[in-house]
């Protein structure tokens, strides 16, 4: 008798893989272009440059994201994930970009070197798993979806309440004129609403896809009222390869590599409570072998992304609420997105319009999306014994207060040296290091078989 096919594993139709791999790029696509904004604009790259960094990131982002759901040997979790620049990046690199002594290349050459250390290290990160119990897993991924809801918030309102802007070839930053605006604020609520009716009174495929037919219906509205600039389209080539090295062979600094591996630290950290909550969505248990070939990818995809002129790469949380938003799980929907990825990169004009989503219409998506995360933490912590073991109360309750640190007080950690600004300004870390450090206090080192118990027991329940 023939196995049953795992949803993960379903191979849809290639008009709904196109369509359901677009609302996951579109989902994805103003986070993959931010990166390379903000370094462009550190370097004081001119436009042109900064262009090319975003076709070379959306073709590496593709590529990256299709080796991580379908799998290439020892590479890739082969589940439905999306990858895309990490955040945690920003600061170092702006860092390095504002250090005179150091040039775009020398970046490049932090990212190769630690996407390096990423593949060699990660199967040793995913030793780590029997530290990771439901109680850890809940409260990281909780504090994952409410970290991230700030970043839904401000799509709302219009962007960023601070902007940088060149003003006489100086990189400054500037109050967004147009945050919370009355009509960001109004079209962002629009595409809220349109997907929660789309949820509860559509069926099928349409049902699906009300993340996309929401931020369609707030792009149309949004178009109508002359919101959407399709400014430089006919300047944008048609089709352009992205060359390795184009901007020259890369050049190392300790120090930069140094601070870089930490960041992939923070970031291995991070894609493990990523991976074990897109494991509870789908059903899929993971377990040491899965993680290690997980956390791999972001390593090769690091260094994949040196090559080809960007940055390091990780999965990306609001595609993981997606996922669980639609209820699609198969791995093919986020491999057809990838090639659509690659196909904005390799075709400026396409990624040009995609580009001209304003972020008030992701804002009312995002709000969803990071929502969804936080709310899987909610649901694995409901699995947590807390009348027989008030201890995890504690642990729950301290993490998340760690975890919020960076959010409600940036400045918190200011005075602290400026190398360990990586790990004391995500939240995400403080909190999984102070559920970890709890949950040892307090109930000791699980077993494998506690493990694998775990993953069982969440891959039944999401089968329901």
């Amino acid at each position: 008798m023939q196995a049953t096919r795992h949803p993960v594993d379903e191979r849809l139709p290639v008009f709904k893989l196109f369509a359901l791999g677009m609302q996951h790029v579109l989902v994805m696509y103003a986070g993959a272009i931010a990166v390379p904004l903000i370094i462009g604009g550190a370097l004081n790259l001119p436009k042109s440059a900064i262009a090319y960094l975003i076709s070379a990131d959306l073709f590496c982002c593709g590529l990256v994201t299709i080796i991580q759901s379908a799998g290439i040997w020892k590479f890739g979790i082969r589940m439905p994930v999306m990858m895309g620049v990490t955040f945690a990046a920003v600061g170092p690199m702006v860092a390095m970009a504002n250090n005179p002594q150091l040039n775009i290349l020398h970046i490049y050459g932090a990212v190769i070197a630690s996407g390096v250390f990423c593949i060699l290290a990660s199967p040793y990160m995913s030793k780590l798993m029997r530290y990771f119990p439901p109680v850890v897993t809940g409260t990281v991924i909780t504090v994952i979806g409410v970290s991230l809801m700030g970043v839904g918030i401000n799509w709302a309102a219009g962007g960023q309440p601070v902007i940088g802007k060149l003003v006489d070839g100086v990189f400054v930053k500037v109050p967004n004129p147009d945050y919370g605006s009355p009509l960001s604020l109004s079209i962002a609520a629009v595409v809220l609403v349109s997907i929660l009716l789309i949820t509860k009174y559509t069926r099928g495929f349409i049902s699906n896809i009300s993340v996309l037919m929401g931020m369609v219906v707030g792009f149309v509205i949004a178009f109508a009222l002359g919101k959407i600039s399709f400014d430089g389209l006919d300047a944008a080539d048609w089709f352009a390869f992205i060359q390795p090295f184009h901007y020259g062979l890369p050049q190392f600094d300790i120090a930069s590599i140094i601070s870089m591996c930490l960041v992939m630290i923070v970031t291995m950290i991070e894609s493990t409570g990523m991976f074990m909550a897109l494991g509870d969505i789908v059903g899929r248990r993971i377990d040491d072998r899965t993680l290690a070939s997980g956390l791999r990818v972001d390593g090769l995809g690091t260094v994949i992304g040196g090559l080809f002129n960007t940055f390091p790469y990780t999965s990306f949380s609001q595609n993981v609420g997606l996922v669980g938003v639609t209820g699609i799980r198969s791995r093919f929907v986020c491999v057809a997105a990838g090639v659509i990825l690659i196909a904005f990169g390799l075709f400026p004009k396409m990624a040009h319009v995609a580009a001209s989503i304003p972020q008030f219409v992701l804002g009312g998506a995002g709000i969803v999306m990071f929502g969804m995360v936080a709310a899987t933490g909610i649901k694995i912590l409901s699995k947590v014994d807390f009348h027989g073991n008030r201890n995890n109360l504690f642990i729950v309750a301290i993490s998340i207060g760690v975890g919020m640190i960076p959010i409600v007080a940036p400045t918190f950690f200011d005075k602290m040296p400026h190398l360990l600004g990586t790990i004391f300004h995500s939240g995400i870390l403080l909190a999984s290091a102070m559920a970890v450090g709890l949950n040892l206090f307090f109930n000791g080192r699980g077993s494998e078989e506690d493990v694998a118990r775990y993953a069982v027991a969440a891959a039944q329940s999401s089968d329901h």
